[in-house]
This record gives structure tokens, C-alpha cells and sequence, in this order.
């Protein structure tokens, strides 16, 4: 009895505690499961039924309703866990041209591309970040780098995807906004790999953008990338062949704040750059620093500073500097000797070129073509051809040929001397050895044909020279005109005039001078004052040369008296209105006289 009591208290006692317990908890409901978007679910069905079935066949009645937001979900939902070559296989239908109701967005891209990436599938989304940047153009990077950051935030992705879109930009021509891509993912805090920045750079080196590539290098350096002193040097190369010496030397003074030092490269680099633009005292003061900072001269900083003052016909100093390096124990390289060698050609100091020469050949170099080109210059413009013509006989023995430089000079050298067979046997030579007559060489046989006064046939190579499309300059022309003024033929030399006129070449004071001295000397002064009044319509102003070859015209064939007036003025007449006001004077004198 006692028990069932006991039995009855507890129940009771157990049933109240329930109650009192589910007065103060609810148990939360069960989570209901929403229902799948329909489209979703048959966009997905028909991915998972394709090929049996075609999509175009499935999706026909879906493509109406369908838009971006579907295809966005589709991809980052992914019910039925589709593999992502099926996904893209859908995503790129739906590009097609046939179907022409259904357009793809920025974001909707950008979602695949994110998908494509964080599966690896890296071509596929480079070639997706190729179809929006071109559809989006120039200065849009703000706008896909904020859509793509936008859908980063749902999706798990590689870095790849802001690399992959600064490379796309680089490959469509644009690369103010691939930089502006790197700017942007600084500003977010994303790395950028190394090797995008590198293809960046190697991008802008080949456009010749070498401003842009230091500013980005700089702003690359800036965020911990790191430094290349190959590249320094490059760069200050690029900037020294420009003449943008102000750039080079930034960047010269840039090499230490990247914890790096210069080398003897990098002081050559800029000493060059200072020389090429006859900076000489520049380049040596780089020499100084060199050495106290125990980066020491080598063969080549020799070179660039005896090429510097070699240029400027300094060969004094060019032979202490040679002496300089022989001493600190360089071996001198044929370009050294060659540029001595050339130096002192230049200098008209042949003697001197072959000793140096004669050194060379001690050293056991070899001369190469244009060390002889250089020495078969000078020898040519002193009228040493017969030493001109042993060198190349050497040449051959070396295996070495002529080019059109070395024939160049030999014909310039020949016509000088009066050999004019010599000149035209080496021309012969040229035509048969495939090497092409340029307007040098034409230039070199007229003149020596005018010299000769072998006019005609100076006309002739003229004509041949015109017949192979080449111009001849006002020099030419002036020539050949001279030389029939001097024969009298004044009408061939004025034709000559109007023929390079039409040819399009000014003529000079000069070629005016010749065509009226030769009206002068045959008392043609009517055309003389007419052709002075022509050049000062044309704008060629005429010089003391040209009044007083009118002058000395009229004095042969004037009264006595008026000749001592003229001989006076020869030298005093500068301008048009003093000519005219002294012939005018004459005039009436003359008018006077004959009515006395």
C-alpha cells in the first residue's frame, strides 16, 4: 500500500515537473526546406541530361524567362553538384548568336570566372577575362575590377583571377588600365604575383613606354618586390639612347636606395649616355667615382671615352688615356683600336693610324672591316691610293670582302685623284657583286666627271641616277649646272633649274649664283636681273657672292666711266634696293650722255 502510494506521489510529483518545465522551453521548429527554384532545378536537369538530350531542346520554353541572375545562382548554388566543364558548357551556349534572347552580364561572367578558378581552370578563365575586357574597352578597370571583387565576397577563388585580368588588359592593347588593375588590388591588399608585373613591364619595354615602365618599376619596388640591378641598368640604357640624361641619372641615383650597388656596368651605361651627347667632362667625372667607390675602369669605359674625345679631335688626350690603360694592365680590344685608328684619320694623321694599326697586329688582333674601312678613308682623303688599294688586297687575304662603304670611299678617293676609270671599274664592281649603288657613290662619279669637265657625261650618270629612284639634292644639279655655264650652254643649266624645281628641290643661293653668272659672262644681263628677281619672289635671299657677280657682268660691258663706279661698289652692295638704286643711277647717266 505503502508503495503504490509512494508510486503515485512520484508520477505525479514527475508529470507536474513536465508542465512546469514546458512553461518556460519551447523547442525550436523543425528547419522547413525551401523549395527549389524551378528554373534552377530545370537548368539543371537539362545540364545533367545533355547530350542525350540537347539543351536547346530542353531550355527552349525556359530561354524567355531566363536571365544573368539564374546563371549567377546556377553557378555559386549548384544543386545537383554538376562538374564545372558542365557549367561552362551551358555558360557558353547561352553566348552563342542563337540565342538572341538571352544576354550574359559583367557579374554573371565574373561569377564563372571565380568558379573557373577556384577549380583550377585557369585557360578557360583567361579566355572568359579576354571576352570582357575587349566587350568593356579602354579605362574600364575600375569598373570589371569592382565587379570581380564584389562577386569574391560569395566565392572562394585563386589571386589569379586580378593577374589573369591585368595580363588580358596587356593583350588587348591596354595597359594604362592593367597598371591601373595593379593600383587597385594595392589599394585592396592583394599581391599580385611577381611574374604579371615582370610580363607588365616587359610589355611597356617593347612599346617603348620607358617613363611608364620606371614609374610602374618604381611603384612595383615600392610594395616589396624585388630589386634588379640588371634592370636599372637596361632601363638607364634605353633612357641614355634617348637623350633623356636627367632620367638616367635618376635612376643611376636610385640603385643604392634599393640596398643595391652599382657595377662597373651600370657607371659604363651612364658614362656612354653623357659621351654620345658630347658630355665629355661628365663621362670622366664617372670615371672619378668609380674609382673611389673601387668599382675600377675596364676595357670598355677605356673605349667610350677615347670614342668621346676622338670625336672631338682631341687625339692628344685620346693618346694619354690609351697610354692610362695600357699602363692599369687592360688589354686594348679591336673596337680600342679601331676607334684610335679612326680618330686620327679623321685628324688627317694617317702616319699615326698605322702605327697604331702596326700595334694591333703586334698584339695579335685582328682587324676587322671597319678598322681597314677606317684607315682606307684616311689614306683616300690624303690621295694615298696606292696604299688604299694594298690594304684591300690584305682584306682579302683575311677572307675579308669590300662592302659598300669600303668601294664608297675608294670611288670618292679615285675621283678625287682624277682617276676617273679606276672610279667607274670600282662601280662595275659593285653592280657585280649584288651591292647597291646609292646616292653617294652617283654623287662621287658626277662630281669627279664635273671636275674633268666631262659635263655631258656627268648629265648622263644624272639621268641614271634617276632612272633607279634615287633623289639627287641641289649639290648635284649645281654641279652639272655649273659645269655648262662654264661651256656657255647657259639654256641646258637653266633647264637644269626648272627640272629640280619640278622635282621638288629648292635651289640654294649658290645654285642661283652659278646660273647667273654663267648669263654674266655671255652679257646676258636681262636674264641675269630677271633670274635675280625669280630667287627673291621664291623667298632665296641672295648674297654679297651674287651682287658682285652682277657687277663684275656689267662692268664688261659698260663705258669706262662707269666701270670705276662699279668696281667701287663690289663688296659695298648687300641688298636688292642698293643694286637697283646703283644700276638705276647708270642708267640715267647713260641716258644723258647720249643726248649730249
Amino acid at each position: 500500500m505503502a508503495t503504490k502510494n509512494v508510486s503515485r506521489i512520484h508520477h505525479r510529483h514527475t508529470t507536474t515537473g513536465a508542465a512546469a518545465a514546458a512553461a518556460w522551453y519551447t523547442p525550436p521548429p523543425f528547419p522547413r526546406v525551401q523549395d527549389p527554384d524551378p528554373i534552377l532545378t530545370a537548368l539543371s536537369q537539362a545540364i545533367q541530361n545533355a547530350p542525350a538530350k540537347p539543351l536547346h531542346a530542353s531550355l527552349k520554353h525556359l530561354l524567355p524567362s531566363l536571365n544573368a541572375k539564374h546563371i549567377i545562382n546556377l553557378i555559386t548554388l549548384n544543386p545537383l553538384s554538376l562538374s564545372p566543364l558542365s557549367l561552362l558548357s551551358l555558360f557558353q551556349w547561352l553566348s552563342t548568336p542563337g540565342n538572341s534572347t538571352f544576354r550574359h552580364t559583367l557579374y554573371s561572367y565574373c561569377t564563372m570566372i571565380h568558379f573557373l578558378c577556384s577549380h583550377q581552370m585557369f585557360l578557360e578563365a583567361k579566355n572568359l577575362l579576354r571576352i570582357v575586357v575587349s566587350r568593356k574597352g579602354r579605362n574600364s578597370a575600375s569598373e570589371v575590377f569592382a565587379a570581380i571583387l564584389e562577386i569574391k565576397g560569395t566565392q572562394k577563388s585563386d589571386l589569379y583571377v586580378f593577374s589573369g585580368l591585368m595580363t588580358a588588359y596587356l593583350e588587348s592593347g591596354l595597359a594604362l588600365d592593367a597598371i591601373q588593375c595593379f593600383r587597385l588590388a594595392k589599394k585592396h591588399k592583394f599581391r599580385v604575383p611577381f611574374d604579371t608585373c615582370r610580363i607588365v613591364l616587359e610589355h611597356l619595354m617593347k612599346l617603348k613606354s620607358y617613363k611608364l615602365v620606371w614609374g610602374f618599376y618604381e611603384e612595383i619596388l615600392e610594395c616589396g618586390y624585388p630589386a634588379s640591378l640588371y634592370f636599372f641598368n637596361i632601363l638607364m640604357h634605353k633612357f641614355c639612347k634617348q637623350g633623356e640624361m636627367r632620367l638616367a641619372q635618376s635612376i643611376f641615383d636610385s640603385i643604392g636606395r634599393w640596398g643595391l650597388r652599382p657595377s662597373v656596368v651600370s657607371f659604363n651605361t651612364l658614362m656612354n649616355g653623357y659621351v654620345w651627347l658630347g658630355d665629355l667632362d661628365e663621362g670622366f667625372k664617372l670615371k672619378s667615382v668609380m674609382q673611389e667607390t673601387g668599382v675600377w675602369p675596364d676595357v670598355y669605359t677605356y673605349s667610350v671615352l677615347l670614342n668621346g674625345l676622338c670625336k672631338e679631335r682631341k687625339m692628344d688626350r685620346a693618346d694619354d688615356l690609351f697610354k692610362e690603360m695600357l699602363d692599369s694592365g687592360l688589354s686594348p680590344n679591336t673596337v680600342t683600336f679601331t676607334t684610335l685608328i679612326d680618330g686620327h684619320c679623321k685628324n688627317e694623321r694617317v702616319d699615326l693610324a698605322m702605327d697604331v694599326y702596326k700595334r694591333m697586329l703586334a698584339e695579335g688582333l685582328a682587324p676587322d672591316l671597319i678598322t681597314y674601312n677606317a684607315i682606307i678613308d684616311g689614306l683616300c682623303k690624303k690621295g694615298h691610293l696606292k696604299e688604299a688599294r694594298v690594304l684591300i688586297d690584305e682584306m682579302s687575304t683575311k677572307g675579308l670582302k669590300p662592302d659598300k662603304v669600303t668601294y664608297t670611299t675608294l670611288i670618292y678617293g679615285s675621283c678625287k685623284e682624277g682617276d676617273l676609270e679606276a672610279a667607274f671599274q670600282l662601280k662595275q664592281r659593285m653592280v657585280k657583286e649584288n651591292i647597291a649603288l646609292d646616292s653617294v657613290v652617283y654623287t662621287n662619279l658626277i662630281s669627279g666627271l664635273c671636275q674633268e669637265g666631262r659635263v655631258v657625261d656627268a648629265e648622263k650618270m644624272l639621268r641614271e641616277m634617276l632612272r633607279v629612284d634615287l633623289k639627287a639634292d641641289g649639290g648635284v644639279y649645281t654641279m652639272i649646272m655649273d659645269g655648262f655655264c662654264k661651256k656657255g650652254d647657259v639654256r641646258t643649266a637653266s633647264m637644269l633649274l626648272r627640272e629640280m624645281q619640278r622635282d621638288g628641290t629648292v635651289p640654294s643661293v649658290v645654285t642661283y649664283n652659278v646660273l647667273i653668272n654663267g648669263y654674266c659672262k655671255l652679257g646676258q644681263m636681262k636674264n641675269a636681273n630677271m633670274l635675280l628677281s625669280a630667287m627673291l619672289n621664291l623667298g632665296v635671299v641672295p648674297d654679297d657672292i651674287t651682287y658682285n657677280i652682277l657687277l663684275e657682268g656689267y662692268c664688261k660691258y659698260r663705258k669706262p666711266e662707269d666701270v670705276c663706279k662699279l668696281r667701287s661698289a663690289k663688296g659695298l652692295v648687300l641688298d636688292y634696293a642698293s643694286y637697283t638704286s646703283l644700276i638705276d643711277s647708270l642708267s640715267s647717266s647713260s641716258r644723258c650722255r647720249s643726248k649730249e
